[in-house]
């Protein structure tokens, strides 16, 4: 993979980290969230920020792999497809923070994070058609967002 598209990759992952820590960081610090009842299987605070900063360092590789690919085979037009899915995916995780942690919206944010559980799953399918091995490597993406929807969830019908 080359550097200038890892860069380009790593750029749009840590925006959309910086995005949801910009969002999650009052609420967190706020009493609002200790607040809120959570199920048996919510993970303790400190898994949350190893997990994600794993998976957007996956997704910038991944990605950058896969347009690389795409593009050195000629295929641009399914390379900018990618790139589209891609940027649509890091609005959606951006968004899921916001939505919940800044709008306090817990319904929404279940509905959203599903929507990132399905996007996330599209771009790990697209990722494994162009190389498996990338694919495989991209899959705890979407069953990581799978779990957050299952907890988001949750966590909503807890604090009706």
């Amino acid at each position: 993979m080359r550097l200038s598209t890892l860069a380009k990759t790593a750029g749009g992952s840590f925006a959309a980290a910086a995005a949801g820590a910009l969002a999650t960081r009052p609420a967190v610090q706020s009493s609002w969230y200790d607040r809120l009842k959570k199920p048996s299987f919510q993970p303790p605070r400190q898994a949350f920020p190893i997990a994600w900063n794993i998976l957007y360092s996956d997704i910038a590789a991944v990605s950058a792999s896969t347009l690389d690919t795409l593009n050195d085979r000629g295929d641009t037009e399914q390379a900018r497809q990618y790139t589209r899915a891609l940027a649509a995916n890091l609005v959606l995780n951006a968004g899921w923070s916001w939505v919940f942690f800044n709008q306090r919206k817990l319904g929404p944010a279940a509905l959203l994070s599903g929507l990132l559980t399905v996007s996330s799953a599209d771009l790990a399918r697209r990722a494994g058609s162009v190389n498996p091995s990338a694919g495989a490597a991209l899959a705890a993406y979407p069953l990581w967002c799978g779990f957050a929807t299952a907890l988001s969830t949750r966590i909503w019908q807890l604090n009706r």
